[in-house]
């Protein structure tokens, strides 16, 4: 079947209120039909989401925006200059035609124009807005293939349009423009820096929780493994005594691999830089579930540029999967 059959298969299924798994730059969305109460209630029973958990909205286009904010703020506006199509989601005041149940209640909404071409052409056919939230369910490592999709949802999603790996491999940076001063709620593909250049000052975190985002929970993105972040000096020591007691033990860091370490640790393909380990981190955590170990040694990458969003996933992964 032709991608632009796919694609009208596909708002077929949207517009009857089915769910759609798509991919964009970053992991692959779980969508559906935006303005649908009924289609978002089986959106967030699918992914097992807590109903008060907001989800992100995707348009096809920075016009399309206008629809779905009840007002643009400048910064806002700057932002959506700069970066979209792209790994951005700009939180603003909703309109009235976005649902509660898209926003848990309040009202401010995420959006973003996506940077794939699978999405946008499946944004322009449906002509509407969909909410997606990763396609997985709720709290587990996010997908970055369709077969990520189809192993943690099966059945109940009705369409898979598969768009190949996805490119970054970490969602979208959250920026909330509805504040006296924009905040980033969630570290993302796009760099702080980069939104600071754009904005001409400092950008504040708010990545602790105080404001309720997408990914934000402390802990989030875990794999059935423990995972256990270590400093690159630490691994040997750490992975020895570990399998000393009888856990089975895979080690991901950047290459090159520390050297002497032990026998019987299993080593995941080594990303070779930063921008590698954001696209492949999602993919050697479910790695490691394929190979069954109990413990995930990972030292993470510099904090710098996508570097801040990796150390972030892997932080609250930790904190899901830690054993008292």
């Amino acid at each position: 079947m032709s991608e632009r059959a796919d694609v009208a298969r596909a708002v077929t299924v949207l517009r009857a209120g089915g769910l759609v798994a798509f991919p964009t730059e970053t992991v692959y969305g779980l969508g559906c039909d935006a303005e649908s109460p009924a289609a978002l209630r089986r959106l967030f029973a699918v992914k097992q989401r807590p109903i008060d958990h907001p989800v992100i909205v995707h348009v096809a286009s920075a016009a399309a925006m206008e629809a779905f904010a009840a007002d643009v703020p400048p910064v806002a506006r700057a932002l959506v200059d700069a970066f979209w199509p792209g790994p951005l989601t700009i939180v603003l005041h909703r309109s009235a035609r976005i649902p509660d149940e898209v926003t848990g209640g309040r009202d401010t909404v995420g959006l973003r124009v996506p940077d794939e071409p699978h999405a946008l052409a499946l944004l322009a056919a449906f002509d509407g807005a969909l909410a997606a939230p990763s396609a997985n369910r709720f709290g587990k490592v996010s997908p970055t293939t369709a077969a990520d999709v189809r192993a943690d949802l099966g059945d109940d999603v009705d369409l898979i349009l598969d768009g190949g790996p996805c490119r970054v491999g970490v969602e979208s940076t959250i920026v909330d423009c509805t504040l006296a001063a924009p905040a980033i709620l969630r570290l993302g593909a796009l760099a702080q820096g980069a939104i600071e250049k754009v904005l001409g000052a400092p950008v504040q975190l708010r990545t602790s929780g105080e404001t309720v985002a997408p990914g934000t929970l402390r802990g989030h993105y875990a794999p059935a493994a423990r995972v256990v972040l270590v400093e690159s000096r630490a691994v040997a020591a750490r992975a020895s005594g570990l399998l000393a007691s009888g856990e089975r033990v895979a080690v991901l860091m950047l290459a090159p691999a520390v050297a002497d370490l032990p026998a019987g640790l299993t080593v995941l393909d080594l990303p070779v830089d930063v921008d590698d380990f954001a696209r492949v981190l999602y993919t050697r955590l479910r790695d490691a579930d394929r190979a069954r170990v109990d413990v995930v040694l990972v030292v993470p990458p510099p904090p710098a540029g996508v570097g801040g969003a990796v150390v972030d996933r892997l932080t609250r992964a930790a904190a899901a999967t830690a054993r008292q």
